[in-house]
């Protein structure tokens, strides 16, 4: 009879009641709890419990882990009862007084940094579940004691990304009206604050006074990060601002000065930057000593968030915006515009450009240049170094061509050949693509601090950042260096040239970065530089801004199932459709990506516009970190890196890529997968080869497609050596890329 009663208690069981994803997720959290600490006392994978907690397709658990899942989640509510509504409303609108006049609007004396504090990424691993309107995180411990910005006795939250008081309602806030038309402020963790202010001018006083938000500097001698505020259409209604910017305005970058908003902000002696009332507004008060009065806006419905790296962010609810943001703030930093704003914004932050100094004599401190950093003054590039247009080439004629020995050209690849017969006879087309490829060409690099200075026939030193004048045409890649004392034959015409990014051979002497000069001896072979420009002020100066974007990124995907640690093949099942377990960290992932190409692209930024003419200075040229021998030196080593990689699996299998597009490879192979082609031993990877993981360097499937798909695309398009690195990824081809 026992067993019949264990039979019935086990079919009960296999259908156990389990509450939404979400309250899955809440439960876990309020609880403490990582998906590694429930998968294994489960017996599961992370990857599994991930998707029973997936807001968008969340799995259900089935047989015995159902049980126990049930009952775990079953204890945890008791503890952690589902939220209590609860508005936090703030204190009296401060700006109700009459505004006094306003002097003219002028510059901060030097741009405040905006920087976040060092909190583990394990720390945001798992964000709680964004909170309704008008209620705040069940996780939250409750309270009595009134804040500003919160009603008495409602429940107080806990620091959000951090434990400074100063800051403890988080980085930033999403601003809406409710129907019942209050004015509310969605920060971080679920929490919601009730806004007083009726205008923009008081929403900003509020702001810095009542709202607690910012963040901790991320360095010593930084700054802390500025309150970011993001208004939604509803905000900018109510505070008499457009939903969206006409045509003029949006070419402009601004609303005209004659504004009313801009007025209001004028009268009550707030100023704007140079940029003025855009996108990604900044309103401040000149600092008095350290005091700063800052407020960061951002307006999605003017196009802050940009599409291509933002995603559908800009049309998310207003808890869930914060979250997303409020993510990306705490593990990289506090927005300070595009993603290319502050990917640049970040390496200031990480390396600010001065420090108070020693006490002199009368115990005064004084401000002196931070050892590491790029100073506080711009420095002009090597005549080489300077793009086209740049004020040390105004003396060149007017349509001069600038050649390889005359131009240092470090660039990503773009490079394909035909197929061979026997790649013909091959099923299928594999792309594989480098994870934070760029980061992580950063990473450990050398570059120069200073000022460059020119050497005549130098004798090349690897570890002399700089740029170098050299003939590379001697380099044969059919015989090269593979390892200490070990040389490889190889079929040269299937391998791009490592020096060009087209990857044609050099002809004669050209320009290259160190990292470009140091390979090719690594392959065997002398190098003779004719001249050089190199910088013997020189720091590994990225170092710290890698590895804050790495942990960044690894603690996102690990939030979306895909773990540093999993072998090949797992790895691969979990990156399949890892977006859809919560498509708002998959945009996280995405703006990351994003910040680390952005910002080394904003090393050497080109005129927008401004009127400018060929041999004039432009605006970017006035930053210290307007360096464009730094981007040089980054994209030569990523592209070292892959091209390395390259001649190690050629070398070992015999296979030679078919197409490669900045940091994706094409291979013929006859499985539909990376593991089809890339040589693993007792599961460990070539040494110096691919290897398929998630860690910046690493490699994942980018696409699959048929070689009867490449060729067919070739013929329709007569274009033998059209790049199908382009298009692996769907397939998709919709007419001939010039690569522009």
């Amino acid at each position: 009879m026992s067993e019949l009663f264990d039979a019935v208690d086990a079919l009960v069981a296999s259908r156990s009641s389990l509450p939404p994803a979400e309250e899955r997720k809440r439960l876990r959290v309020a609880h403490g709890l990582t998906l590694d600490e429930v998968a294994g006392a489960l017996q599961v994978r992370r990857a599994t419990v991930s998707a029973w907690e997936s807001t968008k397709k969340p799995t259900e658990p089935r047989g015995p882990e159902r049980e126990a899942y049930a009952r775990l989640l079953g204890q945890l509510a008791k503890l952690y009862p589902a939220p209590v509504p609860a508005i936090f409303t703030g204190a009296p609108d401060p700006m109700e007084a009459e505004p006094v006049a306003a002097e003219p609007a002028s510059e901060p004396a030097g741009a405040p940094a905006h920087v976040t504090p060092q909190v583990p990424a394990s720390d945001l691993a798992d964000p709680a579940p964004a909170a309704t309107a008008g209620t705040a995180s069940a996780t939250r411990p409750t309270s009595t004691s009134r804040r500003p910005g919160t009603r008495k006795g409602a429940p107080a939250a806990t620091p959000a990304g951090g434990t400074d008081p100063r800051f403890e309602n988080g980085p930033l806030a999403v601003v809406d009206v409710a129907d019942d038309g209050q004015v509310l402020a969605y920060c971080t963790g679920g929490l919601v604050l009730g806004v007083p202010a009726k205008s923009i001018p008081a929403l900003v006083e509020w702001t810095l006074k009542e709202a607690r938000l910012g963040q901790p500097k991320l360095s010593g001698p930084g700054k802390d990060a500025d309150p970011l505020l993001v208004l939604t259409e509803a905000a900018l209604e109510r505070y008499g601002l457009p939903t969206t910017l006409t045509e003029e305005e949006r070419l402009a970058g601004r609303l005209p000065e004659v504004h009313k908003v801009v007025k209001q902000l004028s009268r009550a002696e707030w100023k704007l930057t140079k940029r003025g009332f855009g996108p990604w507004a900044r309103i401040y008060r000149p600092a008095q000593g350290s005091e700063r009065a800052c407020v960061q806006l951002c307006i999605p419905s003017w196009n802050a968030l940009d599409t291509r790296h933002w995603g559908e962010a800009g049309q998310l609810p207003p808890a869930e915006l914060a979250r997303l943001l409020g993510v990306y703030a705490v593990r990289v930093m506090t927005p300070r515009g595009s993603t290319a704003v502050t990917g640049l914004e970040l390496m200031t932050a990480l390396h600010p450009a001065t420090r108070a100094s020693a006490p002199d004599a009368d115990g005064k401190r004084h401000s002196e240049t931070n050892p590491g950093s790029l100073g506080k003054d711009p420095v002009d590039p090597a005549p080489c170094e300077a793009p086209d247009g740049h004020p040390l080439l105004k003396d060149l004629p007017r349509f001069h061509v600038r050649g390889p020995a005359e131009k240092l050209c470090e660039e990503a690849y773009d490079w394909a050949r035909p197929m061979t017969d026997a790649e013909c006879t091959l099923r299928h087309l594999v792309g594989i693509d480098v994870n934070m490829a760029f980061a992580a060409g950063a990473n450990g690099l050398n570059v120069g601090l200073g000022a460059p200075a020119h050497v005549t026939n130098p004798v090349f030193d690897p570890k002399l950042p700089g740029s170098w004048l050299v003939d590379l045409s001697h380099v044969d890649l059919s015989r090269v260096k593979v390892g200490k004392d070990k040389w490889a034959d190889l079929d040269a015409s299937l391998l791009p040239s490592p020096f060009t990014p087209k990857g044609e051979r050099p002809e004669g002497p050209a320009w290259y970065a160190t990292p470009t000069v140091a390979y090719a001896v690594e392959l065997g072979y002398e190098v003779r530089p004719v001249e050089a420009w190199v910088r013997r002020e020189n720091g590994r100066y990225l170092d710290g801004w890698y590895n804050r974007l790495r942990d960044a990124y690894l603690a996102t995907m690990a939030d979306l199932g895909v773990d540093a640690d999993l072998a090949p093949a797992d790895f691969l099942t979990a990156m399949d459709g890892y977006k859809d377990r919560d498509p708002e960290l998959a945009i996280v992932v995405s703006a990351i990506k994003a910040t680390v190409k952005g910002g080394l692209g904003k090393l050497r930024e080109r005129p927008r516009g401004e009127g400018w003419r060929p041999g004039e200075p432009w605006r970017a040229l006035a930053r210290p970190t307007w360096r464009p021998d730094i981007r040089a030196a980054v994209i030569s080593r990523t592209r070292i890196n892959l091209h390395r990689k390259i001649v190690k699996h050629a070398a070992f299998t015999g296979q030679y890529p078919v197409a490669i597009l900045s940091d994706c490879v094409v291979y013929a192979a006859d499985g539909t997968s990376p593991r089809d082609f890339l040589p693993y031993r007792d599961g460990k990877p070539l040494p110096g080869g691919f290897k398929l993981g998630i860690n910046p360097g690493l490699v994942k499937h980018e696409g699959t497609q048929s070689v009867l798909w490449g060729e067919e695309v070739r013929e329709r398009f007569n274009a033998p050596d059209l790049n199908l690195a382009r298009y692996i990824k769907d397939g998709t081809v919709t007419d001939v890329d010039n690569g522009e």
